[in-house]
């Protein structure tokens, strides 16, 4: 395994023990299983947790840094929510840690990670790390399933279609339509909660080049919900696996403070929980991941608490 893998820290776990009031008062840091190395075989759980620990990404792209600490907080975060039914399969696998700017190596060392963990059978639950960890992610999908259908679900504010000379956090969906091509498949790339405002027109335009689906926030925030049913029903039918990734600034930033470009408008959490319920319910997803969490920024906690009960969530009723 790549030199940039570590095992989580020992005191990351950890929680309040009701386990005296009765055997079902578990919480998270009870049931978690924690490796010590990197074995995907071996994992305890078929649900692969993994963390990568960047902020190059974010500093390539004139962000503010900070990511690299959100694997952390969010495990800790996470710990002390209750367990329940699912949860018992998240085995924590550990970290990829970033060095220095050296984005690619570590986009390299979670790609490897990420297929590895697939092909052994776990899907893969990631905690970012700028949203640079989206092409390390998705290029382990796509490596561990060559002739399957692959659809990429991004819960954002930001297209990330960005032209540049170096990744970042700007670019994932731009590499992994070139990754598509290179490897002769079809590039499905489904946005929802995107802002107008966000996005430049030269990003809209690459999108349309690429035949994106986009669901604008404003959309999202419709009375409607036809048209999203429609739209997930759609990508679920037509793919063999989901690939979901969510950046976390897709959320109002007074429901998430802690992030790299905060929402002025967002998509509040409710929404996006119908979306996340949807694709965990499906039977076909197979991978997703919360990035751009930056504890640097948060207010009293609460930005992580949020990003963790996306993942307690998913985790909960992922099928």
């Amino acid at each position: 395994m790549s030199t940039l893998w570590q095992p989580v820290a020992d005191d990351v776990w950890q929680g309040r023990d009701d386990s005296a009031e009765s055997p079902q008062a578990l919480r998270l840091f009870q049931t978690v299983a924690r490796a010590e190395v990197f074995a995907p075989e071996r994992l305890a759980g078929d649900i692969a947790l993994l963390g990568f620990a960047c902020d190059a990404g974010v500093l390539r792209n004139k962000g503010r840094p900070g990511a690299a600490a959100g694997p952390e907080a969010l495990r800790r975060a996470l710990a002390n929510m209750a367990s329940h039914d699912g949860h018992d399969r998240l085995a924590d696998a550990g970290n990829i840690v970033a060095a220095g700017d050296n984005l690619e190596a570590a986009q390299q060392a979670l790609r490897d990670a990420v297929s590895a963990c697939q092909r052994a059978g776990r899907r893969t639950l990631v905690l970012g790390g700028g949203h640079e960890t989206a092409f390390g992610h998705g290029a382990g999908v796509l490596d561990a399933f060559p002739g399957e259908r692959v659809a990429i679900v991004n819960l954002d504010a930001h297209l990330d279609l960005r032209r540049a000379e170096r990744a970042s956090s700007g670019t994932p969906f731009r590499q992994l339509a070139q990754l598509c091509g290179q490897q002769g498949r079809g590039f499905s790339y489904h946005c929802y909660g995107a802002s107008r405002a966000a996005n430049t027109a030269a990003l809209w335009q690459e999108a349309a080049r690429l035949k994106v689906t986009v669901i604008e926030d404003l959309a999202l925030l419709g009375s409607d919900d036809g048209a999203l049913s429609s739209a997930l029903a759609k990508v679920i039918a037509d793919h063999d696996r989901l690939y979901l990734t969510i950046d976390l600034d897709v959320l109002p930033a007074w429901e998430m403070p802690a992030v790299s470009a905060p929402a002025a408008l967002g998509v509040p959490l409710g929404k996006i929980l119908q979306i996340v319920t949807t694709l965990c319910q499906s039977g076909k997803l197979q991978a997703a991941d919360l990035v751009e969490f930056n504890p640097q920024y948060d207010r009293d906690g609460q930005g992580a608490r949020t990003a963790a009960r996306l993942a307690w969530h998913i985790a909960q009723c992922w099928k």
